[in-house]
């Protein structure tokens, strides 16, 4: 027989000494179907009837008990001999796999089969060729074929040569085909030993790293986890720094507070310039950055507004501080945004000193706020602790030295440091477009230096530094850790808290970028879909509340955040306001088309809408307002609010009677002998009683009575009998002011 051609039934029938009505029965309870005695069989066919047969010898119970095999190597007979012990133990259930494979068709008791028997059910060839190939190895031979080179030369070529590694590398997920084919073994070897494990797994299944590491040292391979590098990974792939390359950084301070606790007066003291008059309503508009000089040393500081609106952008800014100056009013105390305050920076782990300001002023007690700060876990170092208390004067200019002192000693118990000399990266503090230079962001350099020229990468922003310009609005050519600086050049406006990185590929750069962008888009408009599934006029379907849906535009992403955390701290029990986009610049058709499709109302902070918005936002009856004062923004949306929720109430006073006698009647209780001075006093009414100006009671009218009538209204100038519901204790004197409750618009 020629080597291409392929074996037919009756050729291997007969060198196996069975009929081939036989060899095609069993083959057909493995689910392949024979025509008859001359059908050729495939390579994967034929070592299926080897592997079958050899079975079928191994324990004795077919007529190749008789088969000798022509290999007689004093190797063999040892190994069998060693073996037969094992069989001798086994041979129950090797008996039952023979039925098992006599009977597929049939239903068989599978709890009772040994755990080899269920890998043949899950993955039959594979499995059979793969102990087809280890009797082989092992030196068996199952019959003598007429073509012995032509059936077994192949796979006894092969097997050898495939060498089994040393290490492999795979990723945190794999099938248990692929990690067969990785490691050189098959993947029935690869399932007995996940069903020794307890993990039943087909070859299509996947099994993930750690799992994969116990098959490999099963077989004396080591496992190396494959990372995967995305476009970010590789754009950003940078080593940590020695610590020879370390040096000295400024700290960088955030000063927080309670409003109107001189948080602004004391940043305008220690960089001895006013920013106060640029304020609109009080509160600083957007973050800012300032470096100050004291001994040859600077410090950085984050300008964070204190009103509890600006919870977000405040905790932003403890994130990249290293100190949280905390300023709290000596006269004053604790107040709610000084607690928050605390717990920001507690969460942040930065360093808190406290500032006890306006120590000039009457009724100034540091003490009082000293034991305040414990209350709240701040212990002050003179009670024991570790945080440093300086009382301060932002007014009188007393004692700011000794602050930046403290802020100082703070800094060198912490032993801040970075490398210069490396690619700058750090965080965006603040961003808007300027007419004239376009988006313009101001960062906080971290570590590295940032240089004229850099290709930068912000959140969604990419640009090559053209211009940078430092707190005093000097140029600058680089910025070194810990400096904050103004930089021009970029392709849009980032968010304010976007951490950017310096790179070196610009296109690798774009990418990042625009794939960030899709993200954003697909995560926006997967949100807009969702807010207009439901019905857009009525309630959601959370309970009973409601939902009022905003689109924020603001000329900076500090007021983004700060509008959105003010109108979402609105939400009460009853209706929830639900940002649903904020963005930088002026409002567009795109904006109203999206507060349109969800019925959302429009907010502009110190923006206007261009000629479309506004033709658009007229056509569709979109609502949108524009403010310049947060306040303002507050009292609008709180008004919009009224209109969603439910009717509210409002007490309308009837009138007023004085007692003047009581009477005590059995069964009934004390009865008020009064006089109506004004108004009327009705049967339906509620009453409260009043005793020299103090509410006592507050009831329902039990009786009211006109002489021995019932009355249902008794009007100013006239006695009567009144009876209050469970209460009797009216004395002579009490005034019953009677009044009722009536429904008032919101």
């Amino acid at each position: 027989m020629a080597k291409t051609s392929k074996p037919r039934v009756h050729e291997i029938a007969r060198d196996l000494k069975v009929n081939s009505k036989d060899i095609i029965d069993r083959l057909g309870n493995c689910g392949i179907q024979l025509k008859n005695h001359m059908s050729t069989l495939e390579d994967d066919q034929l070592s299926l009837i080897l592997d079958i047969y050899t079975q079928l010898h191994d324990i004795g119970d077919t007529p190749l008990d008789s088969f000798k095999p022509n290999h007689k190597e004093k190797s063999i007979p040892e190994k069998a001999t060693k073996e037969e012990p094992i069989i001798e133990q086994k041979a129950e259930p090797i008996q039952k796999k023979v039925r098992y494979v006599d009977t597929r068709q049939t239903v068989v008791e599978l709890d009772k089969i040994e755990s080899i028997e269920r890998i043949e059910e899950l993955v039959p060839e594979n499995i059979k060729l793969d102990d087809m190939s280890k009797k082989q190895k092992s030196g068996k031979k199952p019959f003598k074929s007429k073509q012995p080179e032509e059936v077994s030369r192949p796979k006894v070529q092969e097997m050898p040569k495939k060498e089994v590694p040393k290490e492999v590398t795979v990723p945190d997920g794999i099938t248990v085909g692929e990690f067969a084919q990785k490691i050189s073994k098959s993947a029935a070897e690869v399932v007995k030993k996940l069903m020794m494990l307890g993990v039943m797994a087909t070859i299509t299944q996947t099994i993930d790293f750690d799992t994969a590491s116990l098959i490999a040292e099963e077989f004396g391979i080591t496992l190396i986890k494959e990372v995967i590098l995305t476009k970010e990974d590789i754009l950003f792939q940078e080593e940590e720094d020695k610590p020879e390359d370390l040096v000295p950084r400024p700290p960088v301070v955030v000063v927080m507070g309670h409003v109107d606790h001189g948080k602004t007066s004391l940043l305008d003291a220690i960089r001895d310039t006013s920013v106060i008059d640029t304020e609109a309503g009080g509160i600083t508009q957007h973050i800012g950055a300032y470096s100050v000089r004291l001994n040859d040393r600077d410090i950085t500081f984050l300008d964070t507004p204190g009103h509890e609106a600006f919870t977000t952008m405040r905790a932003r800014g403890a994130q990249v501080t290293d100190i949280a100056v905390l300023v709290v009013a000596a006269d004053d105390g604790i107040m709610p945004q000084t607690i928050e305050a605390i717990n920001h920076a507690k969460a942040a782990n930065v360093t808190i000193i406290v500032a006890i300001n306006k120590i000039d002023k009457e009724g100034a007690n540091p003490e009082r706020v000293k034991q305040m700060l414990v209350e709240h876990d701040v212990i002050p170092e003179e009670w024991g602790g570790d945080t440093v208390c300086v009382e301060v004067s932002a007014k009188k200019r007393i004692n700011i030295d000794g602050l930046l002192e403290m802020i100082l000693l703070v800094a060198d118990m912490k032993e801040l440091k970075a490398n210069p000399n490396r690619p700058a990266k750090g965080a965006v503090i603040e961003a808007e477009i300027d007419k004239g230079r376009g988006p313009v962001a101001t960062v906080l350099v971290q570590n590295g230096t940032l240089k004229v020229g850099d290709i930068v990468i912000a959140g969604t922003a990419v640009g090559r530094v053209r211009a940078m310009i430092n707190d005093k609005g000097r140029r600058v050519k680089a910025a070194v850790p810990s400096m904050p600086v103004e930089i021009l050049g970029l392709s849009e406006v980032p968010s304010g808290g976007d951490s950017f990185h310096v790179v070196k590929d610009e296109k690798l750069a774009r990418e990042v970028a625009e794939k960030r962008k899709q993200e954003k888009k697909e995560t926006m408009f997967n949100s807009a879909v969702k807010v207009s599934l439901d019905n857009l006029f009525s309630q959601i379907d959370a309970g009973n509340m409601k939902e009022l849906n905003v689109i924020i535009k603001a000329d900076v992403q500090g007021s983004v955040e700060a509008v959105k955390q003010s109108l979402e701290k609105l939400s009460n029990d009853e209706v929830r306001v639900r940002a649903i986009h904020g963005g930088v610049g002026a409002i567009n058709e795109s904006d109203v088309m999206l507060a349109n499709a969800s019925n959302a109302i429009i907010v502009g902070f110190n923006v206007r809408p261009d000629a479309g918005a506004s033709a658009a936002a007229q056509r569709q009856a979109v609502d949108i307002r524009l403010y310049r004062v947060i306040y303002h923004a507050i009292e609008e949306i709180e008004a919009a609010m009224k209109g969603m929720l439910d009717p509210k109430y409002k007490e309308v006073v009837l009138g007023h009677a004085e007692v003047r006698q009581t009477f005590k009647v059995s069964g009934v209780g004390t009865i008020a002998g009064c006089y109506v001075t004004d108004g009327k006093i009705t049967r339906n009414g509620q009453i409260r009683l009043i005793r020299n100006g103090i509410v006592v009671h507050e009831g329902a009218i039990e009786s009211l009575k006109r002489f021995k009538d019932d009355a249902k209204e008794v009007s100013e100038s006239y006695e009567c009998g009144i009876g209050i519901e469970k209460f009797n204790d009216i004395k002579e004197g009490d005034v019953i002011e009677c009044f009722v409750m009536e429904e008032i618009e919101r």
